[in-house]
Order: C-alpha cells, then sequence, then structure tokens
C-alpha cells in the first residue's frame, strides 16, 4: 500500500464524531493537496476493512456528495445528524461550526 493512501486512511480515522472533513482537505493534510480524488477511492475500497468513519467526510461546499436520490445519501445524512451535526439550507453543513480542523 502507498504511503499516501495509509496517510489518508490514519487522517480519515482520526475525524472526531460531531465533525466532517471535505475530501481536498484529507488530501492536503495526507501531503497532496491534489489528491482529493484519491481520498474517494480510499472511501470506496477501504472503509470496510479499516472501519472508517466514510460519513464524515463530505464535499468541499458542506454538502454530502451522494446523489440525494441514492439510498447511501440518506444513510450518510442520519449518520453525521446522530452525531449532532447540522445540515441548513439546501442540506448543506456549516464549515465554520462543524469542519475539523485535524489535530
Amino acid at each position: 500500500m502507498q504511503d499516501f493512501t495509509l496517510k489518508i486512511i490514519k487522517t480519515i480515522s482520526q475525524i472526531p464524531a460531531g465533525k466532517v472533513a471535505t475530501y481536498g482537505q484529507i488530501a492536503a493534510m495526507a501531503g497532496n493537496h491534489r489528491g482529493a480524488r484519491q481520498v474517494s477511492r480510499v472511501l470506496h475500497t477501504c472503509s470496510s476493512k479499516y472501519q472508517l468513519p466514510w460519513h464524515r467526510v463530505i464535499g468541499v461546499g458542506g454538502k454530502i456528495s451522494i446523489p440525494k436520490d441514492q439510498s447511501g445519501y440518506h444513510r450518510q445524512k442520519s449518520k453525521l445528524q446522530a452525531e449532532g451535526v447540522e445540515f441548513g439550507l439546501q442540506d448543506r453543513i456549516d464549515l465554520h461550526v462543524f469542519q475539523w480542523q485535524g489535530q
């Protein structure tokens, strides 16, 4: 496994309940500010194996990246709400309030 992939896994695993992080933010924290797509790939392939809190990773605009008409959208939203994350207009999360700032 590549070093960058391991850093992504470690970073995602550190996001606390009640906070979110964006794909680009995780990529930058893991050492590659242009690696947001790789963060997505890691989430798809490694979430179960490493028990990653996949639901805490969202798009840069404060929105869930899964289309609303897919069941994964509602599952992610429910998990976040259960942790106290609030959704505003157009199901947007206020990153000033809920974005994880890292260590």
